[in-house]
This record gives structure tokens, sequence and C-alpha cells, in this order.
């Protein structure tokens, strides 16, 4: 009897513990769901002034966090939550790779936005080149453990440049094996490492061994400030370029309404594909917007054939907003143009 009563007490405290692992211990999945929607009027001021007008303009967002076997279970019967894996979030990028690319295309987003605001008033302004963005280094690049993602190149061998394609037609102009002194910039010091260039796979030129961008900031007598704080990611793009035009303008573009949407913006001024729209409009429709943006992105063959049933932004956008039965109007976009000649419609 003492033997059974026991295994039956052991038993529980198993049991007991296995719940509160399934609770509270994290496992490698992480779960997306709708995340915040944020009046842009208390991020962005322009020549430190805030938007006074009545309505708003809002960025949408998807919220990320890690999943247990509890919650994970929970998503699977939960609208607007979806379950993905580690290397689906990053990409295969370490944490800390993943948070300085997801803040690089923040910032690349909001100077895109600045930028075509600073176009659609009218108003000067240059575009300053700060070097080059490190997005990925190579396995094999000698320069591996010395500059990480994140980092700014701003020289190569003392010299230079005016963009990223001139830095690289340098780095190619060199011959493989010789060594060359990079200076760059980490978490703001400028540091230097001179290692040997390697052949590069793709067309078999000398190179660092590393992905890059443009890192540029807009120079403009008009100050625009964006305080996004730990928002990451380019698909806010579209929507600080309409507060950024709204404030440099002066005008109502609103017109007392609460507007939300969400795409990238480009230097063309065109609106381009995010991920977790669905996400982002049940996060738009919980806070009573009237409109949401949605890019209306082209789904070309290769797409097609690459992800079959895959549908335009447009389409996930009007299919999420079916199905929370919301009388929010979805509205597609192609370019900020098309966004601005809606509102036009508002009045």
């Amino acid at each position: 009897m003492k033997n059974n009563k026991l295994v039956k007490r052991l038993l529980l405290i198993f049991l007991a513990l296995a719940v509160v692992a399934c609770v509270i211990v994290p496992i490698p999945y992480y779960i997306e769901e709708p995340g915040e929607t944020i009046d842009l009027k208390e991020l962005i001021t322009v020549n430190d002034k805030k938007d006074e007008n009545k309505g708003s303009f809002s960025l949408t967002s998807v919220g990320i966090r890690r999943a247990t076997v509890f919650t994970a279970a929970r998503a699977k019967f939960t609208p607007f939550r979806e379950i993905i894996s580690v290397n689906e979030l990053t990409g295969g990028a370490s944490d800390d790779e993943y948070m300085q690319i997801q803040k690089f295309n923040m910032e690349t987003s909001q100077n895109f936005a600045i930028e075509q605001a600073l176009k659609l008033a009218n108003k000067p302004y240059k575009m300053q080149y700060k070097g080059v963005y490190v997005l990925g280094v190579e396995k094999n690049s000698n320069f591996s453990g010395k500059i990480s993602v994140g980092d700014t190149v701003t020289k190569a061998d003392g010299k230079t440049f005016t963009s990223s394609e001139d830095f690289m037609k340098y780095v190619k102009s060199q011959k493989v094996g010789q060594k060359m002194k990079v200076t760059y910039v980490h978490d703001g010091k400028t540091k230097e490492a001179t290692e040997k260039l390697i052949k590069l796979p793709t067309d078999k030129k000398p190179g660092i061994g590393i992905s890059l961008t443009d890192h540029t900031e807009i120079d403009s007598q008009d100050k625009v400030k964006i305080d996004a704080g730990d928002i990451g990611g380019p698909s806010a793009g579209l929507m600080f370029t309409l507060e950024i035009y709204e404030q440099l303008v002066d005008k109502d573009l609103r017109h007392g309404e609460k507007i939300a949407g969400t795409g990238t913006i480009n230097s063309d001024g065109e609106v381009g594909r995010i991920g977790g729209i669905d996400k982002k409009v049940a996060s738009a429709a919980a806070a009573n917007n009237k409109v949401f943006f949605a890019p209306d992105d082209e789904i070309t063959k290769e797409m097609k054939k690459a992800q079959p049933g895959i549908k335009s932004n447009y389409e996930e956008a009007k299919a999420a907003a079916k199905k929370l039965d919301t009388d929010m109007k979805i509205v597609p976009v192609k370019t900020v143009k098309d966004a601005l000649d809606y509102l036009e419609t508002m009045k």
C-alpha cells in the first residue's frame, strides 16, 4: 500500500512538472500574432513640431514571441496566429545578426520615407553616403570574426567611395590573396582590419566576402525625427511617408479619420510586399481604423511556381478583413501617390 501511494505521488509530481514545463519552457519555435497599431503622431516630429490634426496615420506590426508547448497548441486553434521555426524567422542568422538587419531595414525605410516626403513636398535635400552596410559575412572570409553584420565599412586601403558600386569596383580590381586594409565602424567606434582577399564563388573575382548595401542618410534643412524605439524591419515605410508629408505640407490629409496600413517604400515611391499582413489587418481593425492601405504587389509566374497559391498582399488583406467581418476599408496601393490620391477622394 505504501509503495502504491509513493508511486501515485511520484506520478502526480511528474505530471505537475510536465504541465509546468509545457507552460513555461520555451521550444525552438516562435508565434506570430497581431501586434501593436501605433499612431505615428507619437513617433514623428518635423522641425520640432508634432502633428496636431485629428485622426491618425498608424503603423501596424506583427507580434513575435517564443513559443511553449502550451502556447503553440493554443495558437493552432486561434485565428491570426502562426507558428514558425527559428530558421524561418531569422533566415539562419544569429539572434544578434537578425536584430542588426532588422535595425538597418528600419533605418533604410525611414530614409526612403523622408526622401519621398521631401520630394512630394518639393523640399530640397541631399542623400549622404556613409559607407557600405554589412548585411552578411561569408564563413570563408578572412575578415570573419572581425567585421560583423551591422558594421559600416567606410574605407578600403584608405580610399573613400561614393557608393557601394564604386567600393566593389575597387575591390574587384585587386588580386585574390592580396592584403587589403578595411576601415569600418563597429558600435560607433572606428576600427581597422587587414586581411587577404578571397575568390568570390559568384564571379571568381577578388572580394572581402561580405554581402552589402549602401548606408545612406538624408541631409535636409527640414528636421525630421522618427523615434521608432525597438520596432524593426522595413514595413512601416509607406505610413512613415504619409505622416512626414502631412507635417511638411501642414495639411489635414486624413480629414479626421483613423488610417492604418503597411508596405515598404523605395527611392521611386513604390510600395512593396511585406509579411504577416493578415495579422496587421487584425491589429488595425481592433484599433478601430477606418481605412487600411495594403500593397498591391505583382505576383509573377516565378513566384507562383515557387509557391503555388500565393496571393498579393491586397488579396491577403481583403481575405483577413472578410474573416474579421470588419467595416474597415482595404485600399490597394502600388505607390505612395496612390495613397495620396485616395485620401483626396475622402474629402
